[in-house]
């Protein structure tokens, strides 16, 4: 059809906005027509390097926001709803970008961490997912989880308090790893992986954590929203804000004096003055941001894996 320039950036009536990502054609994707592509040519990876004390050198790969919306024929018809409307937003091939994640993984690193939103609402078939490639990854493949872990049925925000604490048997039961925090110890570094995924730091995770600084080894924190440095702030405002309107915040609420909690910034005050605290891995956001955290520590927020992202990591 015709098309004017004015016409594409407007978004007119006729094309409804914005092209979703699922309607968009996949000849680059088929091998009979692309023989000689590289096996993970799909995958857009950016390469770190985190001195952390390791007795031996090993690699990672880092990826968060998956955003996986399978729901079964016999799920509720509100489920089935959602899971069509949001297949539409994230385009349909995030299952795709998680097994070719897992694969490059399997090929190149010693493990792969996940930061959250493997699942973009809570239903039976994407918890049955879960369990497949948590199974596939096996004890090479590390995890929190995000927001969208605790989504069920209405799909627009986090449930009540009440439903967000039905939802953990579910949860339990087909994420391999302790919901709140845990950790594991990789050539001397410490993973601790933490559910931020409210904006907030329990006393008991702020415990936990503690305990796990007393082992003395160097930390690698894990989570899913990012601490709200300037630098991710300033990104995340530029990026959500469409219509003049922001649309999207960080959710570890630092930065503006309501959303202060203070068992929070007490507990970022804590790991800014901890000099075993290395890296923190975080998404969320959906974008791709490096920032300071503390004179020991970087931030590295990664973009969605819905869109093939992921980061590597040499941890030395």
């Amino acid at each position: 059809m015709d098309l004017t320039r004015r016409d594409f950036l407007s978004g007119g009536a006729a094309l409804g906005g914005l092209m979703a990502t699922s309607a968009l054609p996949a000849l680059a994707d088929d091998p009979s027509m692309f023989s000689q592509r590289g096996r993970f040519e799909r995958l857009s990876l950016q390469f770190f390097e985190i001195n952390a004390g390791a007795t031996k050198p090993f690699t990672v790969l880092h990826i968060s926001d998956t955003h996986l919306t399978a729901a079964y024929d016999d799920e509720t018809e509100l489920i089935r709803k959602i899971a069509v409307k949001r297949t539409r937003t994230f385009g349909g091939r995030q299952e795709e970008a998680l097994r070719d994640s897992i694969a490059w993984a399997k090929a190149h690193n010693d493990y792969l961490v996940h930061t959250g939103d493997m699942v973009d609402m809570v239903s039976k078939a994407n918890l049955d997912l879960v369990k497949k490639y948590f199974g596939e990854g096996g004890e090479m493949m590390l995890g929190c989880l995000g927001n969208h872990e605790y989504y069920y049925g209405q799909g627009k925000g986090p449930e009540p308090e009440e439903k967000r604490n039905a939802l953990l048997a579910a949860l339990k039961g087909a994420f391999p790893f302790d919901l709140s925090l845990s950790s594991s110890v990789v050539n001397g570094v410490n993973f601790v992986m933490l559910d931020n995924a409210s904006g907030v730091v329990s006393a008991e995770q702020a415990a936990r954590f503690e305990a796990e600084v007393k082992k003395g080894l160097p930390i690698i924190l894990c989570m899913h929203c990012p601490f709200a440095t300037y630098n991710i702030v300033r990104a995340a405002r530029r990026f959500w804000r469409f219509d003049g309107k922001l649309k999207y915040i960080p959710d570890m609420r630092t930065f503006k004096e309501k959303f202060r909690d203070k068992m929070t910034t007490d507990f970022v005050a804590y790991l800014r003055a901890q000099p075993l605290l290395k890296a923190i891995l975080c998404g969320h956001g959906h974008i791709g941001v490096v920032d300071p955290f503390s004179p020991t520590a970087t931030q590295y927020e990664v973009s969605g894996n819905f869109m093939f992202h992921g980061q590597e990591f040499t941890i030395t």
